[in-house]
């Protein structure tokens, strides 16, 4: 039986902890990684180089590796940070590299697909966009003495962090050009998966590619989103119903035929069935956590649940 084609969308630990999961299940498997962190290691060689950030996309390789002490050892290099207080403190092993291949070719996804080969990466790790992006933000409640007013908060590390409520996101430039091999995966896709992750600057910049979100759209593929365990910083206060909401303001006409969420989270919303329920979908309750009490995604019970969703 051929193993199915999975494409997975978002971008740091949340994508992460997704492709760790999805990479015991077959190896057809495509990250689609946003290109908007501006912040750190990736930030810095951004501002200076005016390259795709890499950081995200060093994470999704990283998480690709394989289960076994060569690629462990991978994972490792590629995460791997400087020390110190030089022009090198703070960069990541893996920034560097894929900054040093991009260098040789403009074809950013010709270096992602040579550090692949390299680490001998489950998987192809492709960026969202083939430029840049900015991440804007309406922000209501930055004022206490004016909560009403509504803020524009620029920049994917302002975004993540604002004391404020975050109420849309738009990215810059307007109707960026996606990444063709990403939209290529999409529509040989079997199943997308979103989430989890911050929902705001990981998740939702997907559907404003315009090329992304017509090809997610026109997909026949199975469509998942596996819900966080907590909301981030930036969605702090908002039930996970207001999740599945956020994904409809942005993309109206988005169907999502399975939500999966973990017993201690979906319990605390009794709207979370109705919210699904108005996307198309089926909700699945199921324990994904670590048994840790960390409010990290277990790849090993994440696996099995998608197994049975996947029916494989």
């Amino acid at each position: 039986m051929s193993l199915p084609k999975v494409v997975a969308f978002g971008g740091g630990h949340g994508l992460s902890a997704t492709l760790r999961a999805l990479k015991r299940l077959t190896d057809q498997l495509t990250a689609v990684v946003t290109v908007a962190d501006d912040g750190g290691s990736s930030g810095r060689l951004r501002q200076e180089f005016d390259c795709l950030p890499p950081g995200d996309l060093r994470m999704a390789l990283a998480a690709l590796t394989g289960d076994n002490p060569e690629g462990r050892l991978w994972a490792d290099v590629l995460q791997t940070r400087f020390t110190g207080q030089g022009p090198l403190a703070g960069h990541a092993v893996g920034n560097l590299l894929i900054y040093a291949l991009w260098q040789r070719d403009p074809d950013p996804v010709k270096g992602l697909d040579q550090v692949g080969r390299l680490v001998d990466a489950q998987g192809r790790v492709l960026p969202m966009s083939s430029l840049p992006l900015v991440i804007s933000a309406e922000v209501a409640c930055l004022d206490e003495a004016n909560p009403d007013q509504i803020t524009r908060v620029v920049g994917q590390e302002h975004v993540a962090t604002t004391p404020g409520e975050v109420l849309s996101i738009a990215v810059e430039p307007v109707n960026p050009p996606a990444c063709r091999e990403a939209v290529a995966s999409i529509l040989e896709a079997d199943f997308l998966v979103f989430g989890p992750g911050s929902w705001f600057t990981s998740v939702v910049p997907h559907l404003l590619v315009p090329e992304l979100a017509e090809a997610i759209l026109a997909s026949d593929a199975h469509k998942i989103c596996l819900l966080n365990l907590l909301p981030s910083d930036e969605t702090r206060g908002f039930t996970p119903s207001r999740h599945i909401e956020i994904l409809s303001d942005h993309c109206r006409d988005l169907k999502v035929q399975t939500v999966i969420a973990d017993p201690s989270y979906a319990h605390s919303d009794p709207d979370l069935a109705g919210a699904v329920d108005a996307i198309g979908g089926k909700l699945v309750i199921a324990p994904v956590a670590m048994h840790d009490g960390t409010p990290r995604h277990d790849p090993f019970l994440v696996a099995a649940i998608l197994a049975l969703v996947m029916e494989l």
